[in-house]
């Protein structure tokens, strides 16, 4: 499980954050979470709720998950399909010729302090 060294380094972001423009309590969190991106959003969850325990500056947030679909994006036929039902081979014309467009992504979107 990877999620818990994600967790910290979110952690050490936005402590890094909230030094840089005074905040004392971060109350919100929303990541961006690619469909394909490998993490696992329960498993990101239960540790983000284990450590933000541990953290003054988190202890009352709330962690948000946004999820972002993956797409795939064909170069021979030039579509644009859905990558977790289709995979690798394009459902219009059969290429492999294909490289994916958005859903490895994992972003912090949004922060609420107080």
């Amino acid at each position: 499980m990877h999620e818990l060294g994600v967790v910290f380094h979110i952690i050490d972001d936005l402590k890094e954050v909230a030094a840089n423009n005074e905040i004392s309590e971060i109350t919100k969190v929303v990541l961006e979470l690619g469909e394909v991106s490998t993490v696992i959003d329960s498993y990101l969850t239960d540790c983000w709720k284990w450590a933000v325990k541990k953290e003054d500056l988190l202890k009352n947030s709330e962690l948000v998950i946004e999820k972002i679909n993956a797409v795939t994006y064909c170069e021979d036929c030039k579509a644009e399909y859905e990558t977790v039902k289709y995979g690798k081979i394009c459902p219009e014309c059969g290429s492999t010729h294909t490289y994916l467009l958005q859903g490895s992504e994992f972003n912090i979107k949004e922060i609420e302090a107080c």
